[in-house]
């Protein structure tokens, strides 16, 4: 991982992706671990984390995981799940966050030297180079060890840094025991991680 200490950092986690790359590696994450890393990288000015969350339940599992991150040093942005049928009858839900990550990178990208994306998806190769023609560095998060890999091809050309998420394995891998909030995602976003 390339980082200068001087430089003002801030993450972006798109939370059902993340997910989906830990568990295809086979690991949870513990997000006060994933802050506490990147803190010491630079000058960590602010770490998003993004996730549809379903508002009609009496209880989500994801509620544990939100309340926990928004405690804890996350500016948490969320937004309802979408239920609808799609063309063979069966039920979906709908929860992609790309948008609002999108605007915040474009509008933190005026007060930070680094911005680091947690995420594979290729919509974002566009994003990155319009920060970068504002002279930012991205570095962005993801991993080519799943098969198929979570990363698309073009994002990766794109990032100044790719970060190989089976490398931060042993530092922001969640340690065994009893589950801790911050640890939640592997049963809370499971239901969710199709709607990214």
């Amino acid at each position: 991982m390339l980082f200068y200490p001087q430089e003002k950092l801030a993450l972006f986690v798109d939370g059902a992706n993340l997910y989906g790359a830990a568990k295809g590696l086979a690991f949870d994450i513990d997000y006060k671990r994933l802050l506490e890393l990147f803190a010491r990288k630079g000058l960590l000015v602010r770490a998003f984390y993004y996730t549809a969350v379903a508002e009609d339940q009496e209880f989500s599992p994801l509620r544990p995981l939100v309340d926990w991150l928004d405690y804890n040093g996350f500016s948490v942005v969320t937004k309802p799940l979408k239920e609808f049928t799609d063309s063979q009858g069966r039920r979906r839900v709908k929860g992609n966050m790309d948008i609002e990550l999108a605007i915040d990178v474009m509008e933190m990208a005026e007060m930070v030297d680094h911005i680091v994306i947690f995420s594979g998806d290729g919509d974002f190769r566009r994003l990155v180079e319009a920060v970068q023609r504002k002279g930012r560095r991205v570095s962005v998060v993801s991993t080519i060890r799943t098969q198929p890999p979570m990363i698309a091809d073009e994002l990766r050309r794109q990032a100044d840094n790719f970060i190989e998420l089976e490398e931060l394995k042993a530092v922001i891998m969640r340690e065994g025991g009893p589950r801790s909030a911050q640890a939640v995602p592997a049963a809370a976003q499971q239901q969710y991680a199709q709607s990214a």
